[in-house]
């Protein structure tokens, strides 16, 4: 499914932020995978109106949203100084509480306008961000443009090739010595329920997720790439991690 209406009409449609897209009077395909998989989380218009609920996405984190939500924040720092980019819009209040930091610039960029609307009207009108049509494979911001990034429960979403230019892309556009902040699933300890309770949940609505319980994040890091540091912390018996990459 490709985004037919003219961008124009995505723009007019958030006025209280700062809004681009990739080009002049373009469009950004979306992707083939998240229309087919995901439709009824993200694409379709009913999906946000359904999930679009702070108790509803605690609910689907086990009651983990507030802890995790701080964690990748706390992990960024308080203040969060200089341009800041979350590659994803999140349900739930992560971003409000991410500007609460940010003491500089945030930007937030996602492929579906059905998103980033939904952003919009969750900020404060006078907010310090920018929303941006992109495509997380292709952001389209010159190297090295941020001190940071915040990848919040985006890759266990993505096939492995979408996965691993995802983080390429991130890689690229945040400065040596930057920070780049992940958080998602993670195999559970053997002794967990959840190590055979949520597996099949997971494999039937989120199939790409079980890559997290497979392999580690950072394998799928560009090859020639070289991290200052990694360090990984997981929670609740094993289930989420988080990931900080030191550029």
């Amino acid at each position: 499914m490709a985004v037919s209406r003219d961008m124009r009409a995505v723009v007019s449609s958030l006025p209280s932020v700062a809004v681009a897209v990739a080009a002049e009077g373009g469009s950004i395909a979306i992707p083939k995978y998240l229309d087919d998989v995901y439709w009824w989380a993200y694409v379709h218009p009913n999906a946000v109106r359904v999930f679009e609920r702070q108790w509803l996405v605690n609910l689907i984190l086990w009651g983990n949203f507030s802890r995790l939500r701080d964690a990748a924040l706390d992990a960024l720092g308080e203040p969060i100084s200089g341009r800041t980019l979350q590659i994803a819009c999140v349900y739930g209040d992560l971003t409000a509480r991410l500007l609460e930091r940010v003491s500089g610039h945030l930007d937030v960029v996602d492929v579906l306008p059905v998103q980033l609307r939904n952003l919009r009207v969750k900020l404060p009108a006078d907010a310090a961000v920018t929303l941006l049509q992109r495509n997380s494979v292709a952001l389209g911001m010159p190297d090295g443009t941020y001190d940071q990034a915040l990848l919040f429960f985006l890759l266990h979403e993505q096939p492995e090739s979408v996965r691993r230019a995802t983080l390429a892309e991130a890689v690229r556009v945040v400065r040596p010595g930057g920070r780049i902040v992940m958080v998602d699933y993670h195999r559970p300890n053997a002794w967990s329920p959840f190590s055979w309770l949520f597996g099949p949940l997971l494999r039937r609505l989120e199939p790409f997720a079980m890559d997290l319980w497979r392999d580690e994040i950072a394998s799928w890091l560009p090859a020639d790439f070289t991290p200052s540091a990694i360090d990984k912390q997981t929670c609740f018996g094993g289930l989420y991690q988080k990931v900080v990459v030191t550029v």
